[in-house]
């Protein structure tokens, strides 16, 4: 959801941009129509960013016009993001393997069709299996684009190229809550979809009229078995974890089953993926600590920012009253944050090292994550903006300098794997920060709202005990002032639930802290793997150092901290 408004699109797209330069055969002449090809690419990756960023302020209707509870709104979150986590992978190899003109002109059209599906969806299970095709369609869209790029552009124009797109896409990012806020009260909450279509549109006419088509000589091989165990893995623990939180009943076969079931099924993965010459995800790359330690710091970044950013909406539209443009502005400061620090973390790194700039960026967002907990109906909106500054900027300072330390790391043979292993990893957190944190919010809002629903018919205290939203509808039905109590009651009780929320949040950016204090090596290794894809190119076994590290167990100075 939210969190592609949120993360460093500029240093993502360079991640990718330097994974695809090493694997794609150079063009020798210059294309006169590069410029307009780059600015189609850039029409058809605003697709899958304005999705995402619009729909964070339609939450709020589309629960209420939908009659969606909390679990239903979680999974129309996380079927996309899912989804798209898994097949990253699998379409940059078909776009490597069949064209990738062709492969995007498809993801572009199934992406519109899909929105066009999603904006009309009759009822959350609409909404949910639609959602999930939308993520199997933007999946397509950043690993093709970029590799487009790479061939379109020489290697002296590329960094421009890609800080133009970034500085595009950052834009979107920015304006997307805000164009959010402005369809849902003018239009219908299905508008943060349907403006998908005429802008894949436009993308696949200047797609087919303008963008050579490519291939990769050598492309990679498909991983079937590895997208499905994957898919299904997540999908089934996200299951147990929603459905535990809404239940309450964590000892049950209907939660014990599918939470057993995806934990066996994601180690069946690890397992065939360790052991396989075309793994969709490159278990290897984790023994080296300059790749692991900053991958797991994202990952745990993102799995708190995602698990948290979905209530803010509620709190700033419900509790606050704020209008869904209103809410939008609201959420503008945390891409404004995140712009300013992330051009200017890699200086910060010349003169301070990662470690004390991506530790920084940990402390200042742990700091956030506890003011959040503590916001209430009355904290001025001044105290709320500058909290959601500060949450961006704190995060411009670790994800940018953990994507080059990441990207440093990773032998150049292998930079698609390590692109692949980032994205994947960044999209897997995220959505099972969404599924804990909702499922505890869950737990604690029902307990907290419970006293309250007493005087109530059952159906209509079955139906408030479910969230904050659905608590102020049943208040406008009753009217009087039992729905007055009732509405404060409720703002109280989601208060409460958005504090622990808030707090758990908090605990893994400590976490992610502790990890990078702790192990992320002082200067970045310099890797030097024989061999290219496949097993070839594997590091020693486990009980060897892929560090460089000497006997002491210290990294030699092989490449300055200098990012």
């Amino acid at each position: 959801m939210f969190r592609y408004g949120t993360v460093s699109v500029r240093n993502t797209l360079l991640e990718l941009f330097l994974s695809t330069e090493s694997a794609t055969p150079e063009s020798t002449d210059l294309n006169p129509r590069r410029w307009a090809i780059l600015a189609v690419l850039v029409t058809s990756l605003l697709v899958v960013v304005l999705d995402n960023t619009v729909l964070n302020v339609a939450l709020p209707t589309i629960q209420e016009e939908l009659g969606a509870s909390q679990e239903e709104l979680v999974w129309a979150i996380n079927s996309y993001t899912c989804v798209f986590a898994a097949l990253l992978f699998t379409w940059g190899v078909l776009g490597d393997r069949y064209g990738r003109k062709r492969i995007l002109i498809i993801g572009l059209l199934s992406f519109g069709l899909a929105s066009l599906l999603t904006a009309y969806a009759a009822d959350p299970q609409q909404l949910i299996i639609f959602r999930g095709v939308l993520g199997a369609a933007g999946a397509s869209v950043l690993p093709v684009t970029l590799a487009i790029i790479t061939v379109v552009f020489p290697p002296h124009e590329r960094g421009k190229a890609i800080g133009m797109w970034a500085a595009a896409v950052g834009g979107a990012v920015a304006i997307g809550p805000v164009l959010g806020g402005v369809l849902v009260e003018n239009f219908w909450w299905g508008s943060v979809f349907l403006i998908n279509v005429p802008i894949v549109i436009l993308g696949v006419i200047g797609i087919w009229l303008l963008v050579p088509e490519s291939k990769n000589p050598r492309p990679g091989r498909l991983d079937p078995l590895g997208v499905v165990l994957s898919v299904s893995g997540l999908l089934l623990l996200t299951f147990g974890i929603l459905r535990g939180g809404d239940s309450g009943e964590w000892g049950s076969i209907e939660v014990l089953g599918p939470l057993v079931g995806g934990v066996a099924l994601v180690a069946v993965f690890v397992w065939i993926e360790w052991r396989s010459d075309h793994p969709s995800l490159d278990l290897s790359l984790f023994q080296i600590r300059s790749f692991s330690v900053p991958l797991a710091a994202v990952s745990l970044s993102f799995a708190a920012l995602s698990g948290t950013l979905i209530f803010l909406s509620f709190y700033l539209q419900i509790v606050r009253d704020f209008s869904a443009l209103q809410a939008g502005l609201c959420i503008l400061p945390v891409a404004v944050g995140q712009l300013l620090a992330a051009p200017r973390s890699g200086s910060m790194v010349s003169a301070f090292g990662a470690r004390r700039v991506i530790g920084v960026g940990l402390s200042i967002v742990t700091v956030v994550f506890v003011g959040i907990a503590f916001l209430t109906t009355e904290t001025p909106l001044w105290i709320v903006l500058v909290l959601f500054f500060f949450l961006g900027f704190g995060l411009g300072n670790v994800i940018a300098p953990c994507t080059t330390r990441m990207t440093l790391a990773t032998p150049p043979a292998r930079s698609g794997a390590g692109s692949a292993v980032q994205n994947t990893l960044r999209q897997v957190g995220g959505a099972l920060g969404i599924a804990v944190i909702s499922s505890v919010v869950a737990v604690v809002y029902s307990d907290r709202i419970a006293p309250a629903l007493s005087g109530l018919p059952p159906n209509a205290a079955g139906a408030a005990e479910d969230s904050v939203g659905a608590t102020y509808e049943v208040a406008k039905q009753i009217g009087g002032d039992a729905a007055d109590a009732l509405r404060a009651a409720g703002a109280q009780a989601f208060l409460t639930s958005l504090r622990w929320g808030a707090l758990i949040s908090a605990t893994l950016v400590v976490l992610a802290l502790f990890l990078v204090v702790w192990r992320l090596p002082a200067k970045a290794e310099a890797v030097d793997w024989a061999g290219g894809s496949g097993g070839a190119g594997r590091p020693p076994g486990p009980g060897s150092r892929t560090d460089h590290e000497d006997s002491s167990g210290r990294a030699p100075v092989t490449a300055p901290d200098r990012e």
